[in-house]
């Protein structure tokens, strides 16, 4: 029997002909990756265990997003021994206050992760670059911990679930509407512990920008990692970004996978899914009764460019309805810089928004726009649970960026098109 694409690069990293689904592996790792919340956990099992030293100063990396710029003490105490651990080891690659950004839209851009790779990060979404052909996941603070110092780790290889994609997107359909649509269709443990291995025709039609929002999803259907295969679409966004010899690999023809599902591009429309729970979706047709209080755009989801240009074809010329907040955040400085030369940012800030530098903060309810009780947000984040944003009693709807704009504008949720159209 064959070997899926994350089977084989699993198969890959741990010296091994092959693999398969169930069987317990120790593979090497090309990236290991923390951020300001976990990395302290991952330092002090570090030093706990008495390592002296990190397996490669140049494949660890530690991004300072969630909590930055520090909105407390607390805050500031675990960037300090970040700092500490990183100027004692020489990390390369550190990204503070200046230079950072949310981790999951930085690495990519810096060319951090490439083609055929394995990945690990403390931070559940890493599971984003399967949208380059990697083999990427979150995992617990201890194992990274471990892995910062000697370079790999164990797994239980994944079977998988194979996603067919075929057709077209319709106006202002995202990928963030396709991953909303396949969490629906088979729920948020419908991959527990599996790949979800995307193919078919429809895998064209997707920039790279939506396979970067529908794998950091992945995880949101319990999947242990989410995998699109290398083509052109993928060469050209590492070409200028990744100077290092990287390998594509491809599904076997009679590879095993536990389900197919199958879904037509064109027949998707624009999603939100509302309370508490990445499965509660509905067209964003519906629900024009339902009124809200804010409007979060940005995230390791949905803060890159053509995000926040989405964003802005909606906002042009628009204000935020009364009594509506809202918030972008550009994923990096990179692409907040872009914004400014763009016209963007002028455009948010003349519908009312606030443009904040590069942060996690609402998305976990951490800062920069928390909730109280019976507030509503429409936001271009990854989770909707309970409290996730702030206040149990506060309501959470995940949407693309063009639907949370829309409903900015309105007031309540609605369809881009009943704006543009206005």
């Amino acid at each position: 029997m064959g070997m899926t694409m994350t089977q084989k690069i699993l198969a890959c990293h741990a010296g091994l002909p092959a693999v398969r689904a169930g069987q317990l592996i120790q593979a090497k790792l090309d990236l290991v990756l923390g951020n300001d919340i976990t990395s302290p956990v991952a330092i002090n099992e570090f030093e706990a265990v008495g390592f002296s030293g990190v397996f490669d100063k140049s494949r660890i990396a530690m991004v300072m997003d969630h909590f930055t710029p520090n909105k407390d003490i607390k805050a500031a105490t675990q960037c300090r021994q970040c700092r500490a651990f990183a100027r004692k080891f020489d990390i390369e690659h550190y990204y503070d206050v200046g230079d950072m950004g949310i981790e999951h839209a930085l690495l990519p851009e810096q060319g951090l992760v490439a083609p055929g790779e394995a990945v690990i990060g403390a931070d559940s979404h890493t599971c984003t670059y399967g949208a380059l052909g990697a083999f990427s996941t979150g995992v617990g603070s201890t194992d990274l911990g471990a892995a910062m110092a000697v370079g790999e780790t164990w797994f239980k290889v994944p079977a998988a679930i194979q996603v067919v994609l075929t057709g077209k997107k319709r106006p202002f359909v995202s990928g963030k509407d396709v991953i909303l649509t396949l969490i629906g269709k088979i729920g948020v443990d419908g991959a527990l512990y599996q790949s979800l291995e995307f193919c078919g025709d429809g895998v064209g039609a997707l920039t790279i920008y939506d396979r970067l929002t529908i794998c950091n999803m992945a995880i949101e259907a319990g999947a242990k990692n989410g995998i699109f295969p290398v083509d052109d679409v993928t060469r050209a966004y590492v070409a200028s970004r990744v100077n290092r010899p990287w390998t594509a690999f491809a599904p076997d023809d009679d590879a095993e996978y536990a389900r197919t599902v199958e879904l037509n591009l064109g027949e998707i429309d624009c999603m939100i899914a509302w309370p508490h729970l990445p499965e509660n979706v509905h067209s964003a047709r519906e629900g024009g009764d339902i009124a809200i209080d804010q409007i979060v755009i940005g995230s390791c989801t949905n803060g890159q460019l053509p995000d926040l240009a989405a964003a802005a074809g909606i906002l042009k010329g628009r204000h935020l309805a009364k009594g509506v907040r809202g918030i972008v955040i550009p994923a990096t400085q990179t692409i907040y810089r872009a914004c400014m030369h763009q016209g963007y940012t002028d455009i948010f800030l003349d519908a009312g928004c606030i443009v904040s530098t590069p942060t996690c903060g609402p998305c976990l309810g951490g800062h920069m726009g928390c909730l109280t009780a019976g507030e509503r947000c429409v936001s271009t984040t990854n989770r909707n649970f309970v409290g996730r944003m702030g206040h149990v009693d506060s309501e959470v709807y995940l949407a693309s960026p063009a639907v949370a704009a829309a409903s900015g504008v309105a007031g309540h949720l609605v369809h881009p098109e009943e704006v543009m159209n206005a």
